[in-house]
């Protein structure tokens, strides 16, 4: 099983890179998951990813979270959705390309009252792609973040049992 992450914060070692790393290795641990997930950091793609020519670093990762079994999309929340950045590299994938994928949307927010962008906004954009999407996403206030672990491990102990599920109807169908 692969659990990969997409960190669409546009700056590098930003708190929604290291909350999203924490989310999945919690999420790890309780699926019986023992590989390191991987790490698509679109701070690192950005200048690839809106160059003219075709990058080879950027069509490894749009190949590597399409061949996902678990995919985690952080995104800090700008103008009250996802960054822009996450948004033009999902972009990217074809229409159908997270089917065999479930996905799980993470939000990193200043303010509470941006708490529905992650089932408004960007729940709909992975199940657009085709991702199964079995959880609500985690919306995670920054005033949280010095002490998420315990958030993390309640979350991960709710949503693991609905991954599992998820992952063995897609490998029934």
């Amino acid at each position: 099983m692969s659990i990969v992450i997409v960190v669409g914060n546009p700056r590098p070692g930003s708190r929604t890179y290291g909350v999203a790393v924490q989310a999945a290795e919690a999420l790890a641990r309780r699926i019986g998951d023992r590989a390191a997930p991987e790490v698509v950091d679109l701070a690192a793609l950005a200048p690839r990813l809106f160059a003219p020519e075709a990058s080879g670093a950027v069509e490894a990762a749009l190949e590597l979270v399409a061949g996902a079994d678990v995919l985690v999309v952080a995104s800090p929340t700008y103008k009250g959705t996802y960054t822009g950045l996450l948004k033009a590299f999902l972009d990217r994938l074809p229409g159908g390309a997270l089917t065999s994928t479930v996905a799980l949307p993470l939000l990193v927010m200043g303010d509470a009252r941006h708490a529905l962008a992650v089932e408004v906004h960007f729940r709909p954009l992975l199940v657009e792609l085709g991702a199964t999407v079995p959880t609500p996403g985690l919306a995670l206030l920054e005033s949280e973040l010095p002490e998420v672990e315990p958030v993390l491990g309640r979350w991960a102990d709710r949503v693991a049992p609905q991954v599992i599920a998820a992952l063995r109807e897609g490998a029934s169908a």
